[in-house]
């Protein structure tokens, strides 16, 4: 199979491109580079170990270029659309960028790969649309009208583009909402990466809130499970719950990371921010159903690889 995956550069994107490489998949990852949140560099390395595969190609444009979707999406069997502008707390800043990248990009990347004869498209919503839902765990089934920040606004306008375009076009279209990813190539900014630098370094981790807030950790390794799964069952439109089936307290995963790295953390706290939410916890009965999917490495297990894996990046251990 020939996968176009956009955001090919990115901590899932690569991930995914990686494990579907390894299995004689042809990957081409299209990736703008352009990110507030990433430097080059680490994108770049990101590709490293998928540039040793001949049937790999990397192609470097952005998810708003027509002119360079229409060139390079021809001859693919399936899109991966992973392209996105994160963050939730960086979306309160600059709210149009979101729109432009997560609604009118995932517009081009759907249209134009219509226009390619694709007819199969896995795309990447978030846990945030649940918004401040105090229902938990989240299913798919809940109401998700209220998100509290652009960022989440972005993302659910992306599956309502994707289940109209399903509904007048054919084919098959799955939104996949990722419950906070981490793992090796894990963003800089994200929590778990984050706070390994912050303890490394000696400083100081700003923690917002009473550390009683939490979320529904999923280690990468899971998150590409659950992709391939969608990929390998298509059903019209459908969204899913991805997550890790556990939700770890702030304040917990911090003595976790502490523990792991063999440094005691130092906290500072703060008030909780705009646009955050108290907790996230996702509810896997129709993911496990449909897609087989059931995660299998828990937070202490997952940060400990990532641990290894930061040592290697970030100290030069080997």
């Amino acid at each position: 199979m020939k996968f176009f995956i956009t955001g090919g550069a990115g901590f899932i994107g690569s991930s995914l491109g990686l494990s579907l490489l390894k299995d004689g998949h042809h990957v081409l990852a299209y990736d703008s580079f352009e990110s507030t949140l990433y430097d080059r560099a680490t994108k770049e390395r990101n590709l490293d170990e998928l540039k040793a595969f001949e049937n790999f190609q990397f192609v470097e444009a952005d998810i708003r270029d027509l002119d360079a979707l229409n060139k390079h999406i021809p001859g693919h069997d399936i899109i991966v659309h992973l392209a996105a502008v994160a963050g939730v707390r960086p979306s309160l800043e600059n709210p149009s960028l979101y729109y432009d990248i997560n609604v009118t990009g995932t517009s081009n990347v759907l249209s134009v790969g219509k226009a390619c004869g694709i007819t199969q498209f896995v795309l990447a919503s978030s846990s945030s649309v649940y918004g401040g839902n105090t229902k938990v765990p989240f299913s798919e089934n809940d109401p998700v009208d209220h998100p509290v920040s652009p960022y989440a606004a972005s993302k659910r306008s992306l599956e309502l583009l994707a289940g109209t375009f399903q509904r007048l076009n054919g084919g098959d279209v799955t939104c996949l909402r990722f419950f906070t990813v981490y793992g090796p190539r894990q963003r800089p900014e994200m929590a778990i990466h984050k706070f390994m630098r912050i303890i490394v370094n000696g400083e100081t981790i700003p923690m917002f809130g009473d550390g009683t807030s939490g979320r529904d950790y999923t280690y990468v390794d899971d998150i590409v499970t659950g992709v391939r799964a969608a990929i390998d069952r298509p059903q019209g439109f459908k969204i899913y719950n991805l997550g890790g089936d556990d939700v770890v307290l702030l304040k917990d995963l911090i003595s976790t990371i502490s523990d792991v790295v063999g440094i005691e953390a130092k906290i500072e706290q703060l008030p909780m921010q705009p646009g955050d939410v108290f907790v996230t916890n996702c509810d896997l009965t129709i993911a496990r159903k449909e897609l087989e999917f059931q995660p299998t490495t828990n937070v202490r297990e997952g940060v400990e690889k990532m641990w290894a894996w930061y040592q290697r990046v970030h100290m030069g251990t080997k």
